[in-house]
């Protein structure tokens, strides 16, 4: 307890040992299923699905202690979805990139991450970032989350005519999401510690006797990493037209994972001026571990939104980070246990925690047009593009175009028409 204290200051952010490990083991299994899924999209691009497996688990435990031990922060990193869907549907499939290829374009835009990390600028960028966005980032992405959590719980689904519509309500699945998300809400109003996370399990125990779920053992040897370890092909990275591509992966990087920090850190009440250097630690954590990622073998490792589930159940500094990196460790050898919980026993805590973190909403100046406006774009762009930087950069080019066209042009630091323009120069010059 006496190395606790003094690595994660427990009493000093009111939190226990029992809490910050509930709130780690909550956080991990809302973000577990990466661990599956990432190898299969990375497999379509021609990767080696065991060696893939590996090598996720290991650069979110990389990712994960940095930021647990460095930055302090109750955060968990891993490969990041999106950006694995670009590596593998767009520059491998699309342009024709080799997976080595791309992974040196990773590599590329880790470097620049780090940079742009260690001469300020993104400490710089959230400062500027205006406290009405900043509240809508949080809530926006508590609106992706509930999008998630209802797609895996099978409440929504996909439609041509509509693009979503109502999903299977008979689904057995879709009902013990229901019930496991009003035991969640019903939990935490008594405040019972491990809420979510008692709901999670749960809904997964009863997956076994009414859902067809099957148990598939416990213990598994890691596969070898040796097909992807530093497989990266830097020469051909920097051959003709790379330049596209690293700037995607640069941007959508760079503000999806500030974006996601700034929301987490915010519900968390770590986004104040005596937490600053903290999150600034934060930043330079999640640039090291894009860079080790990409030596390890895999597309770009990123904060991870799901990280809100684990403060919500109490998590308050890198403990629960460190929670987190261990199990994703454990997870290299007990896949078949990680791999029993279904998507949508997690999907009732995604979207409890969509329901706490949309009252940031309430924190936008709702009385002036120019600063609610681009709050509520930015809220809702989030869940309906599947990204956290799209509703960033909607929330920023509306800003500084309504607050020109307002005639309240000095409202604006130089740092939003920045951002603004160079958004608008991405949708112009590379499209989505």
């Amino acid at each position: 307890m006496g190395l606790l204290e003094r690595v994660f200051k427990l009493q000093e952010h009111e939190t226990t040992v029992r809490t910050e490990v509930i709130a780690g083991a909550t956080t991990f299994l809302t973000m577990a299923y990466i661990i599956f899924v990432n190898p299969i999209i990375l497999g379509d691009a021609g990767m080696p699905h065991d060696a893939v497996f590996v090598v996720t688990c290991l650069a979110a435990a990389i990712g994960t202690i940095i930021m647990a031990l460095y930055a302090n922060y109750p955060i968990a990193m891993a490969p990041g979805m999106g950006l694995n869907a670009y590596f593998t549907y767009t520059v491998v499939i699309g342009m024709g990139y080799t997976w080595q290829e791309a992974l040196g374009m990773v590599f590329i835009s880790g470097c620049l991450f780090i940079l742009v990390t260690l001469i300020g600028l993104r400490s710089a960028i959230v400062r500027a970032i205006p406290g009405s966005l900043a509240s809508a980032i949080a809530a926006g992405i508590g609106l992706f989350l509930g999008l998630i959590a209802l797609e895996q719980a099978g409440i929504v689904g996909a439609s041509e005519a509509t693009l979503v519509t109502l999903g299977n309500l008979q689904q057995v699945s879709v009902v013990l999401a229901a019930i496991g998300f009003v035991v969640i809400v019903a939990l935490d109003r008594f405040r019972v510690p491990g809420a979510i996370l008692i709901g999670i399990v749960g809904v997964t125990i009863a997956s076994f006797f009414f859902a067809g779920n099957e148990f598939k053992g416990v213990v598994s040897a890691p596969p070898s990493i040796a097909p992807t370890f530093f497989k990266l092909d830097l020469r051909g990275a920097l051959s003709h037209g790379f330049l596209n591509v690293v700037l995607v992966f640069f941007l959508v990087e760079l503000f999806d994972a500030t974006g996601t920090l700034m929301g987490v850190a915010k519900r968390a009440g770590l986004l104040v001026p005596g937490e600053m250097r903290r999150l600034n630690k934060a930043l330079f954590s999640d640039g090291v571990a894009i860079f080790f990622g990409s030596l390890l073998g895999t597309s770009s490792t990123t904060a991870y939104a799901e990280s809100a589930a684990g403060v919500q159940a109490g998590g308050r500094t890198g403990l629960t980070a460190l929670t987190v990196c261990v199990l994703f460790l454990l997870a290299l050898f007990f896949a078949p246990l990680a791999g029993v919980v279904p998507a949508y026993a997690t999907a009732p805590a995604l979207l409890f925690v969509c329901c706490i973190m949309a009252r940031e909403l309430a924190e936008v100046n709702w009385e002036d047009i120019t600063e609610s406006v681009p709050a509520v774009l930015t809220a809702i762009m989030m869940p309906l593009t599947y990204s956290i930087a799209n509703g960033l950069a909607f929330g920023f080019i509306s800003y500084a175009a309504i607050k020109l066209l307002s005639g309240r042009v000095r409202e604006v630091n130089w740092l939003v028409w920045l951002i603004a323009l160079v958004f608008l120069l991405r949708f112009w010059y590379i499209g989505s």
